[in-house]
């Protein structure tokens, strides 16, 4: 177990600074809308949401370049937008950003992916999906790649952030995969369901406990079944490490060499920051 100090953690964060990352996986949209509840509407018994403000955010691989920004770094997003207004906005909002454009790829075959969430005093009350999990299109995945060819001598890594949503496909995993270790470029995988097992050969692969266990069939239950499954990714997949988040239990690192590192959490009070 190892317990990492102040001073060093300052050193990694700061070690951000100007680090050009490309995240490339499902971008979203996320709606919010808040307000409360007064009465039972009379059509049908749900309650009737009296709107009070609403708001727009970076959604998915989005968000995931927007932390990248706040640490520091100079994300390039990478990934796929309808031709409807949903992707207008959430354009416009990645330019307000201040995130180059150049890797945004528009597909007039699919919507862009939505999340609209609808909250009254301070309780979810429901959430929206408009999106298409069907794969993008060999054109798509080839402008993918040529966003990332054409910057790839100017970015320090790539991320891999995959939703399910159908534009982190097999073909492209293998290509972004290939162009990084033919470069020398640090490529890490937030993977899901579908692709668990397609990304081999990366930097790091990142699934998390849920992942882990609806793929591979089994509940890990202690830290000797923890040990074991990590040691099973290794092998299968090549990675230089594998990172098992755990949730409560913190994360649990698998170096190749045998290496094995787990990190604990600490308890704090905190909420699910929806207002």
């Amino acid at each position: 177990m190892i317990e990492i100090q102040e001073k060093r953690l300052t050193d990694l964060l700061a070690g951000m600074n100007g680090k050009r990352v490309a995240v490339v996986g499902d971008l979203m949209l996320d709606r919010y809308f808040w307000g409360s509840v007064s009465r039972i509407s009379p059509e049908a018994p749900v309650p009737v949401i009296d709107l009070e403000t609403e708001q727009a955010r970076l959604g998915g691989a989005a968000n995931v370049a927007k932390n990248i920004q706040s640490l520091g770094g100079e994300p390039l997003l990478v990934g796929v937008i309808g031709a409807d207004n949903s992707g207008n906005q959430l354009f416009g909002i990645i330019r307000e950003s201040g995130f180059p454009p150049d890797g945004i790829v528009i597909d007039g075959e699919r919507p862009t992916t939505v999340k609209t969430r609808v909250i009254a005093h301070q309780q979810h009350v429901v959430r929206i999906d408009r999106e298409s999990k069907n794969d993008i299109s060999h054109v798509i995945q080839a402008k993918i790649l040529d966003v990332l060819r054409r910057n790839i001598n100017s970015i320090d890594a790539i991320i891999l952030e995959d939703y399910n949503k159908g534009v982190i496909v097999k073909n492209l995993i293998r290509q972004v995969v290939e162009l990084a270790n033919e470069h020398s470029i640090m490529i890490t995988a937030d993977p899901k369901f579908n692709n668990f097992f397609e990304y081999k050969n990366v930097t790091v692969f990142k699934p998390n406990r849920k992942e882990v266990e609806e793929v591979m069939g089994i509940r890990l239950q202690n830290r000797d079944e923890i040990n074991e499954t990590g040691k099973v990714l290794l092998e299968r997949l090549c990675p230089k490490s594998v990172l098992l988040t755990l949730g409560e239990q913190g994360m649990s690192l698998f170096e190749s060499d045998g290496t094995v590192n787990h990190v604990p959490t600490r308890a704090r009070r905190s909420s699910d920051a929806i207002s």
